[in-house]
């Protein structure tokens, strides 16, 4: 048995994953693994270093970068990566791809999770939820006023989504029963297929800000997106706007939306995602009351986690068959 085990591929499992994933990798029969045995706090960049040594697989999650230096001490048995996330930026493509590595991802699993989750924040930044439970846990709960901590409704508003994939379309979807008056969209290019399920318009990212009453990122974090939110999109969009982004930190300028936000230029921004994460707790984004952060959790339902987890083993275990992956990025 000692030597059955000895010859199957070894994987390296980065983190604590859920269950569901690990009793998969555990019952294929196909891996040997080791992981790091912790979901509340990252391995060490030196360990994970040693750990990869000589492995065959690896399965990630964005906290690890993968880039050059991690490949060269894996070595050449690597072949498979699976990372539980449907972003990629943490992953140096390009290296992967001259490596011959091929890489699963986890879309599509998590789609009505942060759908659900971009809602919700959105709700919660524009009706001024945070100030609200502050004001009644602490005293400031008076009399009745008429415009105490009053907010911006949804119903005959323009919603506007950047990068419009299923995420958009879900969060859409999921919005359009609160009488939005009108969805429209920026993208690299315009996509009809997917605009026409929530009938939106396509505009230029000029058009997005001045005619946003809501505005929703969802694009990926690339070279073309990275701090694509700064000044020239915040200085075009309403005094009554709300931003939210729970796509990637990297797609806003942080200085130049505290600055949007502490002057009145926009109304308020809801935040999943930052740079860095964590964000410290002094930053000047949480000095602010028209700014909600929450700490990366969109996807965070036990169901969603657990699809996630799955997804990622199977694109694994199906990599080392030589197989096509479920979900496999083409490098």
């Amino acid at each position: 048995m000692q030597k059955e085990m000895s010859t199957l591929p070894r994987l390296y499992v980065t983190r604590q994953i859920p269950p569901e994933g690990l009793r998969i990798l555990r019952e294929s029969g196909q891996v040997q693994f080791e992981l790091w045995d912790s979901d509340d706090v990252p391995v060490p960049r030196k360990e994970l270093l040693q750990k990869v040594k000589g492995v065959d697989a690896l399965l990630c999650v964005l906290t690890e970068k993968i880039d050059a230096e991690l490949l060269d001490a894996a070595g050449p048995n690597l072949k498979v990566l699976s990372t539980m996330s449907v972003g990629f930026d943490h992953l140096s493509l390009e290296e992967l791809k001259k490596r011959g590595i091929r890489v699963g991802y986890t879309p599509d699993v998590l789609t009505d999770a942060v759908a659900e989750l971009t809602v919700a924040l959105l709700l919660t930044t524009s009706r001024r939820l945070i100030e609200a439970t502050h004001e009644a846990k602490t005293g400031g709960w008076g009399t009745w006023r008429t415009l105490w901590l009053c907010g911006y409704e949804l119903a005959n508003s323009t919603v506007g989504i950047l990068g419009l994939g299923r995420i958009g379309v879900a969060i859409a979807e999921r919005l359009a029963p609160f009488k939005v008056k009108k969805f429209i969209y920026t993208d690299l290019e315009p996509r009809p297929e997917l605009a026409s399920a929530i009938n939106a318009e396509f505009v230029s990212m000029d058009e997005l800000a001045k005619q946003s009453d809501f505005l929703a990122v969802c694009c990926a974090l690339t070279p073309a997106t990275e701090r694509i939110c700064n000044k020239n999109l915040f200085s075009k969009m309403k005094k009554t706007s709300i931003f939210i982004n729970t796509s990637r930190g990297g797609v806003v300028n942080q200085e130049d939306l505290y600055e949007a936000l502490s002057t009145g230029q926009i109304a308020g921004a809801g935040l999943d995602v930052t740079v860095p994460e964590p964000l410290p707790t002094n930053h000047p984004l949480f000095t602010l009351k028209n700014c909600v952060i929450i700490p990366h959790i969109a996807s965070a339902s036990y169901s969603t986690r657990n699809a996630m987890s799955a997804l990622a083993a199977n694109n694994l275990l199906l990599g080392l068959r030589g197989e096509p992956m479920i979900k496999e990025l083409k490098l």
